[in-house]
């Protein structure tokens, strides 16, 4: 995809949906509304395609050959806290309810209109974008660690924090997607802009050293956590 229109991209959309029909009307619809779009068949290609772009959003079909889109709601937000929007054939309440509680943010019918598929996207991104400015003017703040949005300032108890350039950047990318988990090759293509011949042992050291600055105990970290066989995450909770 050209670097113009990733510029005017709304964001990036995942659509699970394992009837090709469906699938390419989805697409067609969320491509002239300029979103740039991530497709999968089934469970497994969704999680395996959610951990590699990292999407603004999922439209996610309940009813999926293998690993269904429950299980794959159930997966996705253990690692990241992105809009999830289920389409589903399943109308009764029961369904409906399951599927909210398992973390979407909201579920869709079929049969429907494509148009007000857009509108609930539009919806749902507009309302991660608010609550992403909401806090505009800190980064990140708790009793303990400060990252100011604006001077990129990053202090521990009121004392301000010594960090290398890579060391910033990382701790600024993370903490700017709070909950969402970031692999090894991800981070290295997105902090030292390389999207092949990743180094783990790069991002390893960083991660090894910004705990050393910023974490009470790094052995026991509380922000920049480990989530095995994913990668890295910068914590939300506080």
């Amino acid at each position: 995809m050209s670097r113009r229109r990733m510029a005017m991209s709304e964001g990036k959309v995942m659509l699970v949906e394992d009837d090709s029909e469906i699938r390419e009307l989805l697409m067609l619809y969320l491509r002239r509304h300029r979103y740039e779009v991530i497709a999968a068949g089934d469970g497994e290609e969704a999680l395996a395609l959610a951990k590699k772009e990292a999407p603004d959003l999922l439209l996610l079909d309940m009813m999926l050959p293998g690993r269904d889109g429950l299980d794959v709601c159930e997966q996705i937000r253990r690692t990241c806290d992105i809009p999830i929007i289920f389409i589903s054939c399943k109308r009764e309440s029961e369904d409906i309810i399951q599927g909210l509680q398992l973390g979407a943010d909201d579920y869709i019918t079929k049969p429907f209109d494509p148009n007000v598929v857009i509108a609930r996207v539009q919806a749902q991104l507009r309302r991660a974008s608010a609550s992403r400015k909401a806090s505009a003017a800190y980064l990140w703040q708790d009793e303990r660690l400060e990252i100011e949005a604006n001077s990129l300032e990053v202090r521990i108890d009121r004392k301000p924090v010594s960090l290398y350039a890579m060391e910033r950047k990382l701790l600024l990318f993370l903490a700017g997607r709070p909950n969402q988990v970031f692999s090894v090759e991800q981070l290295y293509e997105q902090i030292w802009g390389l999207d092949k011949g990743s180094d783990e042992r790069t991002v390893m050291v960083h991660i090894r050293n910004l705990r050393k600055k910023i974490e009470k105990n790094p052995q026991r970290p509380v922000y920049i956590q480990t989530v095995r066989g994913f990668g890295y995450k910068f914590t939300e909770n506080k």
